[in-house]
């Protein structure tokens, strides 16, 4: 794996990571997102109606704690849980949790590490940890680490614990990785912990860097746990540490406007359960991101994705601005954790919309679709809801970081920040 910069624009880091996987033919740009899973599938799904959708990231995420019960099984199959999965030919990246499961705190040591599957609490030592990538075979996977820094008032003597455990761990994974026949050619990442005290944060940088990882998971910034101004400090912080031709991966951050202030602070690579967590919540991204090929022009003409929403746009607007769904602005409940990216497809006033859930959208569900029938699969608990906001969400997603890429190669970061934040 290497790591290829073009440029470094205001911080943000553009490039593309080649030599990626078994053969070492495949390559992936950055800044850019992982495929997500659950138990190595893209929920909702199937292989065939996954691609349909054009430029897929060419790394998939699996979680040790949707696998670590089916370990016997994997074991037996012996052929790792790519082909187990049917996964075919793709980069996997194997993280410790799931990003979209939230994991219960209390369960840490100094030899183990916990994680939560269907049956409950998973305890994991290094051997036992070390012998489940044996069996899942990943092509990157994430080293065991005390992660448990995100409460709030975390006491300073517990955040330097939880480095110390980390760095341990990875020592003792590492010697065991290098014994391991099985993945040798596999890459670990190293995860930089610290909570919110700056000192621990670059004293966990410095020493994982020390090490011979293939990458770095920042760990502990997730977006209900840490100020987004907090985050922006020791995130930058910590990757003025980090060697430059080293990947580093965000855990637990995807909206997209925490993801373009990460990306300003040198993160290369995120997770990409965000658009399953809008889709569990019956909702569509509808956030605009594409900017006018002629800067003169901009806001001369009637947005697309609010007309589309029957809303107009300020006299001051950008053409193309983004429709912000303001939550019970129809009477109705929004649901939890609904973010101003999105538009409540459970809500009434989309019983007689008969307009595509993005106008210029070229999903497979925007094409064929309409948010009436969206809205009527939602509301009758039909399963093909899900499958079709699923399908628009990763397509609308997958377009956020191809146009954030296409902002910093023409020098227009800041009219694409504008279009997002708008």
């Amino acid at each position: 794996m290497k790591l290829e910069l073009s440029r470094i624009v205001q911080g943000c880091r553009l490039g593309v990571l080649t030599g990626l996987g078994k053969t070492g033919q495949h390559s992936l740009e950055i800044p850019g997102c992982l495929l997500y899973t659950r138990c190595a599938t893209v929920p909702h799904l199937t292989q065939d109606t996954l691609h349909t959708l054009n430029s897929l990231p060419s790394v998939t995420q699996i979680a040790v704690d949707t696998l670590a019960e089916h370990h016997e099984v994997l074991a037996e199959f012996k052929e790792g849980v790519r082909k187990f999965a049917g996964l075919h030919d793709t980069v996997l990246y194997c993280s410790l949790h799931d990003p979209a499961t939230p994991c219960p705190p209390g369960h840490i040591t100094n030899k183990t590490v916990s994680v939560w599957g269907s049956g409950g609490r998973i305890e994991l030592t290094a051997q036992r940890f070390m012998a489940l990538q044996t069996v899942l075979r990943p092509d990157w996977y994430q080293c065991m680490a005390d992660g448990e820094t995100w409460p709030t008032n975390t006491s300073r003597k517990r955040v330097r614990k939880a480095v110390d455990r980390t760095l341990a761990h990875l020592d003792e994974c590492l010697l065991l990785h290098h014994k391991s026949p099985e993945l040798k050619e596999a890459e670990v990442f190293g995860a930089i912990e610290g909570g919110d005290i700056l000192e621990e944060r670059v004293r966990s940088a410095r020493e994982t860097a020390k090490r011979p990882v293939g990458g770095f998971v920042l760990d502990g910034f997730r977006s209900d746990a840490m100020d987004q101004e907090v985050r922006g400090q020791l995130i930058a912080a910590v990757t003025a540490e980090l060697p430059a031709e080293k990947p580093r991966l965000l855990q637990g951050v995807g909206r997209p406007d925490e993801v373009i202030s990460c990306v300003e602070a040198g993160v290369d690579l995120f997770e990409s359960f965000f658009p399953y967590q809008v889709t569990e919540r019956g909702c569509a991204l509808c956030f605009s991101f594409t900017i006018s090929p002629d800067p003169e022009a901009a806001g001369t003409r009637r947005s697309k994705v609010l007309e589309s929403n029957g809303e107009k746009p300020d006299a001051d607007a950008d053409a193309d601005a983004a429709a912000i769904e303001v939550p019970g602005e129809s009477g109705a409940t929004s649901p939890e954790n609904m973010t101003r990216f999105e538009m409540d497809l459970k809500d009434k006033k989309y019983r007689e919309d008969f307009r595509p859930l993005v106008d210029g959208c070229t999903c497979y569900c925007c094409k064929n679709h309409n948010r009436a029938y969206v809205h009527h699969l939602l509301v009758t608990n039909e399963l093909l809801a899900g499958v079709l906001l699923m399908l628009h969400n990763t397509a609308h997603y997958l377009g956020f970081f191809s146009a954030l890429r296409g902002a910093l190669v023409s020098d227009r970061l800041q009219d694409f920040k504008k279009r997002v934040l708008q």
